[in-house]
């Protein structure tokens, strides 16, 4: 599994170092958010990894729903427990809650299935930025603090119609940017398909805190900034 390298396990816990988390982000998810950085003050194990982790334990349901309610920092010893009916909740050994996952329908545990699904979303998730959200500020004349660029995981949804597939591909459909003062959630809606049919979509939400009026020049540094430490790595 191409996960690996990116976490241990020790009995029922699952940790995450801050070099297993950066490394994971620019390597596998082409990540370059400066949250995920070894060295970062505000360092948090990226949203990704954690969705792949789950597909990893409990493999791929029909319907899932993820939702990020806690920043995973250093070394934090995160229980994954046995797989219940309806919803799973991620906790850490003091009983604070980082994610929950409500699930039905059809399960495949086929480790082939989760592996590449991961992949797949991983891929499509790390484009957000720039991307995605660069346009999606001018548009609305908005953007992120430059010197604090803080964009968060809050929630992600996919839904398949059909288990029997190995090789899913994702496609964005739709983004859309709802601001409000200096808070903006933003909605990444996409489709799952195997040899161009379409079997599954899927809607992954993120907020940005600390919005400003657009600066063009500002932007432009960031995105170039961004571009070194992707060239650099």
């Amino acid at each position: 599994m191409f996960l690996n390298n990116y976490y241990q396990q020790q009995d029922q816990t699952i940790q995450v170092s801050r070099q297993q988390a950066s490394d994971f982000a620019k390597s596998i998810a082409g990540d370059f958010n400066p949250i995920h950085d070894v060295d970062a003050k505000r360092f948090c194990v990226p949203g990704d990894l954690l969705f792949a982790l789950v597909l990893n334990k409990y493999g791929v349901s029909q319907h899932m729903h993820f939702t990020f309610s806690g920043m995973v920092g250093d070394g934090v010893e995160l229980i994954f427990p046995e797989m219940t009916d309806d919803e799973i909740i991620i906790k850490d050994v003091a009983d604070k809650t980082y994610l929950s996952i409500e699930h039905s329908g059809e399960n495949n545990a086929n480790p082939d299935l989760s592996d590449n699904l991961s992949r797949r979303y991983v891929e499509f998730s790390g484009q957000t930025f720039p991307h995605i959200l660069v346009p999606l500020m001018a548009e609305h004349n908005v953007m992120v603090n430059p010197a604090r660029p803080l964009v968060i995981y809050e929630s992600m949804t996919i839904n398949i119609d059909q288990l029997d597939i190995s090789e899913p591909e994702l496609e964005l459909t739709d983004s859309t940017l709802s601001v409000e003062g200096k808070r903006g959630s933003v909605s990444l809606k996409f489709s799952v398909s195997e040899n161009g049919n379409i079997v599954g979509s899927g809607e992954k939400t993120m907020v940005m805190s600390g919005l400003r009026e657009f600066d063009q020049s500002a932007i432009d540094q960031l995105v170039d900034d961004y571009a070194v430490r992707k060239q650099s790595y």
